[in-house]
């Protein structure tokens, strides 16, 4: 037993491993584990061949919804579109599941301001002065709670909003029917179908009477139609902001081929929401997508992150806490994860976590070798990672496990289990922090106050990092939840390093890039600051006045 113990602690030190092992050989019980091809050929290899003419969408309708939405969908199978509905006050201009869900909606929008100080803050502090009254926004996000928020802050702030959905699973659909009573255009709801998605994108930019002057994408989705089918709006459209970095992309390769017609600001890559959105948002709302949909125990669990961006940071971060056994490709190796090429290990891996931002990253060949039970999951904006298409072929069978879940088998039994159909798990399974959230839409609603408002010259046809000590602000207004009191730096000492006291503190292309996952050594204890906060606040001493501001 000793011999084999320290065999399999060199292989396998992880703690979940050698308490098997003990408790095998203790026991002296001879363990007999049945062939798995065996035993998956004793279960019903199908249900029912799914036609490959089936939407994507559509199959997202077939059971009960996520925990995400209190909306079951088995209940009324008629489209939104073939319906006609009017809220309290008679007003028909949205498109949604059910409106008579409103009032549940409405709770879980006044449960997301608790969360959203920073929003609600600029709503208490701009909404006397209206900067912008006259603003026409078309928006295509998430419409989740924290989305509404965003919206009802917009309106106080004196613009008119129309909203489509950015991912056809992500929507609540509770959600969209309290913002359609409060007055607000919304065309969404869960498990739209493909043709439903650009339906919905089209009502909310072709309505007669109205025309947007600002757009508000998450993804590109939005601002790639109007480009398509309404060129001529950009004649009157002052400028877009983007907040993913899928949008980002495609907005930067129109700047290189000289298509792009108005400002962008990108809200991607400004250093709140890059490290609240996308790393410390991942690094909880990963374990809660797949608990939510696999039930699956992550210690001992052999898992491959494809990209170690902030996403990846995040989802690694969070399964190594887990004692997961996890490597990255596409990464770094400098923060103690195996750098493995996919094609090496995918034999042998347990989940599989796709989160480049690029395409084809997991394709069939991959998905052939995949070992029987592992989990494919896609935490990337875009369905673009996962080779879904390559699945829909007559040799393989579909298989509804639950929403947002299927069994793909394959002839010999062998399946693997894939989640949103390659979809962004956390949104379309699960929830993600509304704190995290609140950071991002107060971003977004500063960036469209700045092109809407900024004079004429300020901005050319490009694509803009949103202004430092706009970032800066952001970080400061979220402070007093944490009741966190940073000192502020002398006279002498910004004297000292050039600086004003009341900021910025860096330059616009600095990122703030310490953010490893351990704790900061300092002689100051961590303990009373926010998140990972410390690792700034601490580990650069210049911006040890970093939010103490005024815009």
């Amino acid at each position: 037993m000793e011999i084999i113990h320290k065999t399999f602690h060199a292989h396998h030190p992880n703690p979940h491993v050698l308490f098997l092992l003990r408790l095998f050989y203790d026991g002296n019980k001879s363990i007999q584990f049945a062939d798995q091809k065996q035993e998956f050929n004793k279960r019903p290899s199908k249900i029912g061949r799914r036609s490959l003419s089936r939407s994507i969408s559509q199959s997202s309708t077939d059971s009960y919804s996520s925990a995400a939405s209190y909306t079951d969908s088995s209940d009324d199978e008629t489209s939104p579109r073939d319906k006609q509905q009017k809220n309290s006050k008679g007003n028909g201009d949205f498109c949604i599941k059910n409106i008579k869900q409103a009032d549940f909606g409405r709770r879980e929008i006044e449960i997301a301001e608790q969360e959203m100080p920073a929003l609600m803050a600029l709503r208490k502090r701009a909404q006397g002065e209206k900067p912008l009254a006259g603003a026409k926004v078309v928006g295509c996000t998430h419409i989740t709670a924290q989305t509404a928020v965003l919206m009802e802050t917009l309106s106080a702030l004196g613009a008119q909003c129309r909203w489509a959905a950015c991912n056809i699973y992500s929507t609540q659909n509770e959600v969209a029917a309290a913002l359609a009573e409060g007055g607000f255009s919304v065309f969404a709801w869960k498990g739209e179908s493909e043709d439903d998605f650009w339906w919905c994108i089209d009502r909310c930019v072709n309505v007669e009477g109205w025309q947007p002057n600002m757009i508000l994408d998450d993804g590109g989705d939005l601002t790639h139609w109007i480009y398509k089918k309404y060129p001529n709006m950009f004649k009157k459209i002052k400028g877009i902001v983007e907040e993913s970095v899928t949008g980002v992309h495609r907005l930067y390769q129109l700047s290189k081929a000289g298509k792009l017609c108005v400002p962008a600001m990108n809200v991607n890559d400004s250093v709140t929401k890059q490290k609240f959105d996308n790393l410390y948002c991942c690094r909880e709302s990963i374990l809660d997508g797949l608990k939510r949909t696999t039930d699956v125990m992550f210690g001992g669990k052999q898992v491959v992150v494809c990209g170690y961006g902030e996403v990846g940071k995040g989802c690694c971060a969070a399964l190594k806490a887990m004692d997961s056994d996890c490597t990255v490709s596409h990464g770094s190796p400098m923060d103690g994860f195996r750098l493995v090429k996919l094609n090496e290990v995918i034999r042998q891996v347990d989940i599989v976590i796709t989160c480049t931002g690029n395409k084809n990253v997991v394709v069939r060949e991959y998905l052939d070798r995949m070992k029987n039970g592992c989990i494919v999951c896609n935490m990337g904006h875009s369905n673009t990672e996962i080779d879904v298409a390559s699945l829909r072929t007559p040799e393989l069978t579909w298989e509804r496990v639950r929403s947002q879940v299927d069994h793909v088998i394959w002839p010999d039994g062998k399946r693997i289990v894939l989640l949103a159909e390659g979809r962004l798990l956390n949104l379309s399974c699960s929830t993600v922090p509304t704190f995290v959230l609140s950071i991002t839409a107060t971003t977004q609603a500063l960036a469209l106050i700045e092109l809407y408002n900024a004079p004429e010259g300020r901005y050319k046809q490009d694509v803009y990092l949103l202004p430092k000590k706009m970032d800066e602000y952001v970080a400061s207004l979220h402070l007093p939840t944490f009741d966190a009191h940073l000192t502020e730096l002398s006279d002498e000492q910004a004297k000292y390093l050039g600086l004003n006291k009341n900021g910025p503190f860096k330059p616009n292309y600095y990122r703030y890039e310490n953010t490893s996952t351990q704790p900061c050594m300092s002689s100051l204890s961590p303990a009373h600051v926010p998140l990972g906060f410390h690792r700034i606040v601490f580990s650069l001493k210049p911006i040890s006045n970093w939010f103490n501001m005024s815009i």
